[in-house]
């Protein structure tokens, strides 16, 4: 008889999943997936409220990427309003942007997933922590600390919050930065440039001590998505986007946000809360894809910064011109990124007009917007449709963990058929192993389950002694 193995939950993540793994009688693996077990509904109870009231409201779909869904609903409210947003706004919002990259990133690989290539895959799960990280290397684990600390700042000095800024708003920014905020965050980031390096260097020497591993550990073709200018350099805040196939041949390019539909479409699964996003031309499964700090680095040329670009060139060489595939060099690149998002932030508190009082513009009202953001964790789309009040009537919204869907289930199979052999013990450290494949995508599982649409649904109704009175199911 074959048998059924959960992890339940996924650990280390934000939000709440499990993952299945059916075993054959043999002792091979039949079936590994993802499943997504929350359910929030997002996207229809924001219907009837005013759209200016989301740069705020979006970002409550969490505590961990809010300033992404912050800028994002800015950038929509922009096309709504018709705005042509001030330099010196501009100039905040990437400032707020780049703290949330660097946060963002210095949290999940130090504080989430550097025990499991520090400490080891298979080391105790009591010690395979941060508090376990900080015991063995001390100072490592409070630049990491400070790093996030940094970012925090940023986006307190640019948005009024740490978490939940309030600072964008339709057509620009509230306020400017204040004198004392731009000094205290100039007079540390150099050091923060500094530490960000040492961090990809980090990873590098681990790397070099397993290039097998990064090789092979959830390693698999799919298609590739992020944002680039028109030279193709990366872009995080503002670019247009670009799609590119397993073997890295354009399938589009610069893609303006408003046309995103045209590229991309959205399939459904009935044992997932979460959608199958796909590129339309290659079609569903082929053309699911994947987005975030790998795929970035996959379809952009450069990277725009100098420390950063000495790193992205070399990332640019480990597949001779291909795109690279292991889900572990997420994590490089994730550290590259984090070290660009500090060269970013030190040229732009150089800048005199992130103190500019020129920060709102507004125009005619229209009836439908569109804003893109590159997010720590990927490519973020939001679309709004209003009536003539400004009342949302539709709302779209596709994160990146959903676009990763894909991704994290072709990671959880692969990682499970290449560790779970016939006659062999299944351990611990094998299912965290499993677990690392899904945190190498930094899932936010909350801000990826906000869709209803035609998903399927199923509520039981019992007694308190357990017994079925009703079942209501949908889809």
């Amino acid at each position: 008889m074959s048998r059924k193995i959960e992890i339940n939950p996924v650990t280390r993540v934000e939000g709440h999943g499990k993952v299945t793994l059916v075993i054959s009688d043999a002792g091979k693996v039949e079936q590994a997936r993802l499943h997504i077990i929350e359910f929030r509904g997002f996207e229809k109870f924001v219907q009837g409220r005013p759209f200016w009231e989301m740069p705020v409201m979006s970002e409550r779909m969490c505590g961990i990427c809010p300033v992404s869904h912050h800028l994002a609903a800015a950038k929509t409210c922009d096309m709504l309003v018709s705005a042509h947003v001030p330099r010196g706004a501009d100039l905040l919002r990437r400032l707020m942007h780049y703290g949330q990259m660097l946060q963002s990133h210095a949290l999940h690989f130090f504080h989430l997933c550097a025990a499991d290539f520090l400490l080891g895959f298979d080391a105790d799960p009591a010690i395979r922590n941060v508090v376990g990280l900080a015991a063995v290397d001390p100072q490592t684990t409070l630049k990491a600390i400070k790093l996030r600390k940094y970012g925090q700042e940023v986006i307190k000095a640019t948005g009024g919050k740490k978490i939940h800024p309030t600072g964008a708003i339709p057509g620009g920014m509230n306020a400017p930065i204040k004198d004392e905020d731009r000094a205290h965050l100039r007079a540390e980031i150099a050091t923060m440039v500094e530490w960000s390096e040492e961090s990809v260097n980090l990873c590098l020497d681990f790397y070099g001590k397993n290039k097998d591993l990064f090789a092979s550990f959830a390693s698999f073709d799919t298609p590739y998505m992020g944002s680039v200018d028109e030279k193709g350099e990366l872009q995080l805040y503002h670019g247009k986007l670009r799609g590119i196939d397993a073997q890295g041949h354009i399938v589009f390019d610069q893609l303006p946000y408003e046309n995103y539909l045209s590229e991309i479409a959205e399939a459904v699964e009935d044992w997932s809360y979460m959608k199958f996003p796909y590129f339309r031309k290659l079609g569903y499964p082929q053309g699911c894809y994947r987005v975030g700090p790998l795929a970035r680095f996959n379809v952009a040329d450069s990277i725009g910064t100098p420390r950063a670009q000495k790193f992205f060139d070399l990332f640019k060489r480990l597949a001779g011109g291909r795109p690279v595939k292991g889900s572990l060099f997420y994590h490089f690149a994730r550290l590259v990124e984090m070290l660009h998002a500090a060269e970013m932030i030190q040229l732009l508190l150089e800048d005199d007009d992130i103190q500019s009082d020129d920060l709102v513009h507004r125009g005619e009202l229209r009836e439908e917007g569109v804003g893109i953001i590159e997010a720590p964790r990927g490519t973020l789309i939001h679309h709004y449709k209003i009536d003539p009040n400004g009342l949302l009537k539709k709302v779209n919204l596709i994160v990146a963990t959903t676009q990763n869907n894909t991704g994290m289930n072709k990671a959880v199979e692969s990682i499970a058929r290449e560790f779970i052999k016939p006659g062999q013990e299944i351990t611990e450290g094998i299912l965290n192993r499993i677990e690392a494949g899904i945190r190498c995508y930094d899932p936010c599982l909350s801000c990826a389950t906000h869709a209803i649409g035609q998903m399927p649904l199923v509520i039981d109704i019992v007694t308190p002694s357990g017994t079925l009175v009703k079942r209501l199911t949908r889809g």
